[in-house]
């Protein structure tokens, strides 16, 4: 049975081509969320850019048949702007105070729900806005086309219990051919069934159809960084591997998953120059998203949300003082173009070629924005995204409906990527208890 779905202004932000995902259903947009549009499209943010994409997809429809009247969708439902009617903004609670786009928009859901005959649902990424829908009586409910439960997370690496021979026999030879099927680049785990101490680690190979060793890592570290578990040498056999042009690190603070991929990408870049430079960004959300209202010029803007991305350059680089002098920091690595570090408003509109690019803090960017960063991959790019599903500052994501999440759920399989979930916290005792505690 059809349904009538009132999107909310956040929804079409989040996803300019929701207006398609609804099957055959009705959609309506309050006149109030064009008007709520209409005031972003001049942002330069990947806000604004969904406001013009959506602005271009209604005024395409328009031209099919008046929105006042529905015009057709192409999975057989309709679209239609709507008007809020005076009788409708009386029947809004006396708490709801009718000047707010807010409470405009939800008297349009209640307008509809009245009389239809069909079932009515209003969406919207608004948390506290879906408990005032359903205060009025309404049926509301996230959008969730891109949800990816964080429980079914695929994880990058498992156990794969065997014979004492089959273990043996991979140690013996090199190599070992699965019985089952398992993921491109997974990190497996073999482990003995006659003796669970006796293990190996490797990692699935696609091309050959094999299960091969990690790859050898130099005695001294990579940059002076050792993996202390085995979760760590599963994410650096990935992002020390040119063949795997995209990984995915999550985890929660104190994993080692930035340190990780900012020491792979010094080895890969100051090393090895297979590429031509490292690039480290972030999403601007902990104190807002505008940087032109901190005093100061662009490099002291971005001080604050970049420091953690100092504080594991400056680690590697063993930049403390020492018998009185300092060492080199991370602005001698930027003077010589090593290095490069950005906001992530700077890098999106940019092609990015043969870079080792590693985007940190992602679980705070939308499937759309993702979708925008690694689209600017060029030719011998590779990118690395970081962050802690369970640590968001995005008041229109969650755990999960992140874009982070969505990229591991969607790229699983395919022969260019990895992944690693990374649990045990390396940082330090207390760190580790106050992640597990608090």
């Amino acid at each position: 049975m059809k349904k009538t779905y009132v999107l909310d202004t956040n929804v079409l932000l989040h996803d300019p081509q929701s207006i398609f995902k609804f099957e055959d259903n009705d959609l309506v947009i309050p006149i109030t969320v064009i008007e709520e549009i209409d005031g972003f499209k001049k942002d330069l943010s990947e806000t604004g850019r969904n406001a013009r994409h959506v602005s271009r997809i209604l005024d395409a429809l328009r031209q099919q048949k008046p929105l006042m009247e529905g015009a057709p969708l192409e999975n057989g439902g309709t679209l239609k702007v709507a008007r809020v009617t005076e009788e409708a903004l009386g029947k809004l609670p006396p708490d709801l105070k009718s000047e707010r786009a807010d409470n405009r928009i939800l008297a349009v859901a209640m307008m509809h729900e009245v009389g239809s005959k069909q079932q009515v649902i209003f969406v919207t990424k608004d948390t506290n806005l879906r408990i005032k829908a359903d205060a009025v009586g309404l049926h509301a409910q996230d959008y969730e086309s891109d949800k990816v439960a964080i429980e079914d997370l695929y994880t990058g690496t498992e156990d794969l219990h065997l014979d004492s021979s089959d273990v043996d026999r991979f140690f013996g030879q090199g190599f070992l051919e699965p019985k089952e099927e398992i993921a491109p680049n997974e990190c497996l785990t073999l482990v003995d069934n006659a003796n669970p101490r006796h293990t190996a680690l490797c990692r699935y190979h696609d091309n050959v159809k094999q299960l091969l060793p990690l790859g050898t890592l130099p005695k001294e570290g990579i940059w002076g960084i050792q993996p202390r578990n085995r979760e760590q040498r599963f994410a650096l056999d990935l992002l020390l591997d040119d063949s795997i042009q995209l990984v995915t690190l999550i985890g929660k603070a104190g994993t080692g998953k930035t340190l990780l991929a900012i020491a792979a990408g010094l080895l890969k870049v100051a090393d090895e120059t297979f590429y031509s430079r490292l690039l480290v960004s972030r999403p601007v959300y902990p104190l807002g998203r505008d940087l032109g209202f901190l005093p100061g010029d662009v490099e002291e803007k971005l001080g604050p949300w970049m420091q953690p991305i100092f504080d594991n350059v400056d680690l590697l680089l063993d930049s403390v003082e020492h018998q009185g002098k300092r060492k080199r920091g991370y602005r001698e690595l930027v003077e010589m173009g090593i290095l490069q570090i950005e906001a992530l408003t700077y890098i999106r509109g940019r092609s990015i070629p043969k870079q080792y690019l590693i985007v940190d803090e992602a679980q705070n960017l939308t499937p759309h924005e993702i979708k925008t960063i690694t689209t600017r991959a060029g030719e011998g790019t590779k990118i690395v995204l970081t962050g802690d599903p369970y640590q968001i500052d995005n008041p229109y994501v969650d755990s999960s409906s992140n874009g982070l999440n969505y990229v591991v759920s969607k790229f699983r399989g395919q022969s260019i990527y990895g992944h690693v979930t990374l649990t045990k916290g390396e940082r330090s005792p207390l760190a580790e208890l106050a992640a597990n505690l608090l």
